[in-house]
């Protein structure tokens, strides 16, 4: 159907990033929905920002940010104590993070380390049959290093680490491996696999078809390749929560806890839920809106593994890995303004700064499950939505 140029969301060519085209956008709008978009209009950024990060700009969605902490860290790459600005119209979530927070330093702050990165894409090539497929992957293991510098040529940051392969019937799934530095790196793994794709193409001397993403990399999707293999950043938070203070400030003692713990397993099975614990997506989410990453990256960076042990002390160990956090410091929606600030708040815009802040975002998380646990347990998990979540008409 031909659409008429008086339907058509308004554009400027040359300079659509201005409070003009916003402002000629919010006229269009109300002219054909009949909704004045008065908070939408309020903002204290400049337009000409955005390009790279919006289309057809109208306006701000403000989102209320509300700050916990400290949370103490004692990390490989975070360390000291960090107020946390979190973004999210859920009442009682930051009051929970921030008993969470107060509870783990109380054990002397929580241990976090980086122990895997790698961001992805993966093209699959089509050939007349498997045999033919199968040749095609004995000769990319003996090209590797110039397939690889195909691909860096692309990119300053990006490193190409390996190549997996995976066989189905005359397919041939490349699930290509990179570092990225501080960039979450998925446009950067786009380009630089497609460079090496050309150039794999061009000098195979067999015929075959590409295509750039065969959907094994799963993008903005949960996957259990992910969760075994690592997309982003694998990052582990662990603290030992002593009996005392379990008792005072959550009102459990760890064998409490620990039977919670082999429940709640057995219901994660049963419904093959991504990740074993409370909440992640949670504290995550509220994060990632503050501090300008994409949001929906969510998908991937919830999943994980809640790990616990009951000590012979009575103190309890406590442990979350997140299997596929896609983060950055740089780049993307963290320049923004109020993102920036965000990031800065916490001592992490910027270049060489994305380990600390993965570091950050697992702290936080464990912070979230301990309360949350506490509060199930105890009996006032309800109780504390009515208290802090009450925004009715």
């Amino acid at each position: 159907m031909t659409q008429h140029a008086e339907s058509r969301i308004p554009r400027d060519a040359e300079d659509d990033y201005s409070e003009h085209m916003a402002e000629t956008r919010r006229a269009f709008a109300r002219d054909r929905t009949q909704q004045q978009l008065t908070h939408l209009a309020h903002y204290s950024l400049e337009p000409r920002a955005l390009h790279g990060n919006i289309e057809n700009f109208i306006g701000v969605a403000q989102v209320p940010i509300g700050l916990a902490g400290p949370l103490h860290i004692r990390g490989e790459h975070a360390r000291g104590d960090f107020y946390v600005p979190l973004a999210t119209t859920e009442g009682a979530l930051v009051a929970s993070f921030n008993r969470g927070m107060r509870l783990l330093g109380l054990a002397g702050g929580v241990k976090t380390t980086l122990v895997d990165q790698a961001m992805q894409r993966c093209p699959v090539f089509i050939f007349e049959d498997a045999i033919a497929a199968k040749q095609f992957g004995h000769w990319v293991d003996a090209n590797l290093a110039p397939i690889a510098e195909a691909a860096e040529r692309t990119t300053h940051s990006g490193k190409l680490i390996h190549i997996q392969q995976f066989a189905v019937g005359p397919l041939r799934y490349l699930r290509f491996n990179y570092t990225t530095a501080d960039a979450a790196g998925q446009n950067l793994t786009s380009k630089a696999t497609q460079a090496a794709c050309s150039w794999i193409r061009e000098h195979y001397p067999q015929p075959m078809q590409f295509m750039l993403s065969g959907n094994m990399e799963t993008d903005k999707k949960h996957s259990h390749m992910n969760m075994l293999h690592t997309r982003g950043r694998r990052v582990i938070a662990e603290v030992v929560l002593p009996a005392a203070a379990l008792r005072q400030h959550l009102g459990v003692d760890a064998h409490e806890l620990f039977a919670m713990r082999q429940v709640s397993n057995a219901g994660a099975f049963l419904a093959g839920a991504s990740n074993n614990g409370l909440h992640f997506a949670n504290g995550l989410t509220a994060l990632f809106i503050a501090t300008g990453q994409d949001v929906a990256d969510i998908a991937e960076s919830h999943a994980g593994v809640a790990y616990t042990q009951l000590l012979p002390d009575g103190s309890y160990y406590w442990s979350i890995t997140l299997s596929s956090l896609i983060v950055a410091t740089y780049g993307g929606g963290t320049g923004l303004p109020t993102q920036r600030e965000c990031l800065e708040l916490l001592g992490c815009y910027g270049a060489g700064k994305v380990d600390c802040f993965a570091e950050i975002c697992a702290a936080v998380v464990l912070a979230g499950e301990i309360s949350l646990a506490g509060a199930v347990m105890h009996g006032d998990w309800v109780n504390a939505h009515e208290q802090y979540g009450r925004n009715r008409p």
